[in-house]
């Protein structure tokens, strides 16, 4: 008993001092295994995205032509800057994709909340509808196009476009190679539509399943008729946040329009995006790349301004949302 019980402060002293050690090899391991996972995707991003984003800048600044490592003898200033202000080929896609944006960003809003209105009420086969109309978003911008450019709108008279035209005695359509008058711009509205309507319409349709029941239940006490005026007295304030946001996403994404456009119509003047216009500049003949990096930066604080306007003017992240 006596051993016992001198060993027994021993044993205690011992875990005293081994538990902080424990503890500290624990906070080790996890904060280890957080960096595994973490440190790639940072890497990706530092390389990938924040170094060329800060060096762009850089070159933005200098007559950076045919060159990535301009010398103190190129500094321009802000002569990059006034240059592709003043181009008129850059005013004039920002113009034209300003009013393809007007155009794109309600017409997929509408579908995409239509379709998740839609989809919602459906009691059958309710997941199979939803892939249907989500799985295009999985198909990439190149891979689309060139089904579009190929098989559907090619401007021969195989095409499926043009076969259906024929059943009702159209003659055959020249849809991508005719600027007057412009049916490119039908190809690429649907094109897109087909892409993102679907990914929006899910966002929508996870929003529409937070209303809460009991509001259509009490308008429905209240003598309130299901359809119109529910939608526009409860289903849509309801859906006020995600709205916005979707139609934030929409116009982003309409700015940063590239790969259909540059497949499809190639480098035709009149259905030119700025991004186009900014690849020609940068990595086509010409190899400017101060005006180019100077180009995107413009481009950037463009769709920024816009877009804070836009969430201002719709009230995104007010304190009243709910």
């Amino acid at each position: 008993m006596a051993v016992s019980a001198e060993a027994a402060p021993d044993a205690k002293a011992g875990t005293g001092e081994h538990a902080p050690r424990a503890r500290r090899g624990a906070r080790w391991r996890t904060s280890l295994t957080f960096w595994c996972f973490v440190a790639p995707f940072l890497i990706g991003l530092l390389v990938f995205t924040v170094i060329p984003v800060v060096w762009s800048a850089y070159l933005s600044f200098f007559d950076a032509t045919n060159t990535v490592s301009p010398t103190p003898e190129d500094f321009v200033g802000f002569g990059n800057y006034t240059a592709m202000l003043t181009d008129p080929a850059f005013q004039d896609s920002l113009i034209t994709f300003s009013v393809f944006a007007a155009f794109i960003v309600p017409v997929t809003f509408a579908c995409s909340l239509g379709l998740a209105l839609m989809l919602n009420r459906v009691r059958l086969m309710r997941a199979f509808f939803r892939s249907v109309f989500f799985l295009p978003f999985a198909c990439s911008y190149v891979v689309a196009a060139l089904v579009w450019k190929m098989s559907i709108f090619n401007g021969v008279r195989y095409g499926l476009a043009n076969t259906v035209l024929d059943l009702f005695g159209v003659d055959e359509i020249a849809w991508l190679f005719r600027p007057d008058p412009p049916w490119f711009w039908l190809v690429i509205v649907s094109l897109r539509l087909w892409i993102q309507v679907g990914f929006y319409m899910i966002l929508f349709i996870a929003a529409l399943q937070q209303i809460p029941q009991h509001l259509y239940e009490a308008a429905y006490v209240d003598g309130a008729k299901p359809g119109r005026q529910t939608f526009w007295h409860i289903t849509l304030p309801q859906l006020r946040a995600t709205s916005v946001a979707v139609l934030m996403l929409i116009l982003i994404a309409a700015y940063q329009a590239f790969d259909e456009f540059l497949l499809l119509v190639g480098t035709m003047p009149s259905a030119r995006p700025p991004l186009v216009y900014l690849y020609q500049t940068s990595l086509g003949m010409q190899q400017e790349l101060g005006t180019g990096s100077a180009g995107a930066l413009i481009l950037a604080l463009l769709i920024a301004l816009v877009t804070l306007l836009q969430g201002k003017f719709l009230g995104f992240g007010n304190s009243e949302e709910r």
